[in-house]
């Protein structure tokens, strides 16, 4: 993995830092909750900054590229709606797609909400 250089990492209620300036991140352990997910250390702030948002997520920021960021932004996007639909139809409809495809819808979209987290 290469961290991007030159983008900017949403680490949550309002804060970024710039990619190239991350040291580490390391997961809250201890007193996690809302607005307490992780550490991020940023060179040349002597402490920590905390991050409303998880490790993991802000290290796919800092190993994404931006174009490719912003293509898998567009697919959840996408996909959000898609469940939206497909939750909203009525069993009748469901049933009809189901036979016609030969796909469990509610299998679907319990595997897109797991997909989209």
């Amino acid at each position: 993995m290469r961290i991007q250089t030159g983008q900017l990492i949403a680490l949550g209620y309002g804060k970024y830092v710039r990619s190239d300036e991350v040291v580490a991140v390391e997961p809250i352990t201890e007193g996690r909750g809302p607005g307490r997910r992780s550490f991020v250390w940023v060179r040349g702030v002597p402490d920590a900054m905390v991050a409303s948002r998880a490790e993991g997520s802000i290290v796919d920021d800092l190993v994404t590229p931006a174009d490719e960021a912003a293509r898998m932004k567009a697919q959840r996007s996408v996909l959000r709606k898609m469940v939206k639909v497909l939750e909203s139809a009525s069993p009748g409809v469901r049933r009809v797609l189901d036979e016609e495809t030969d796909v469990d819808l509610a299998d679907l979209i319990s595997e897109a909400t797991q997909v989209l987290g």
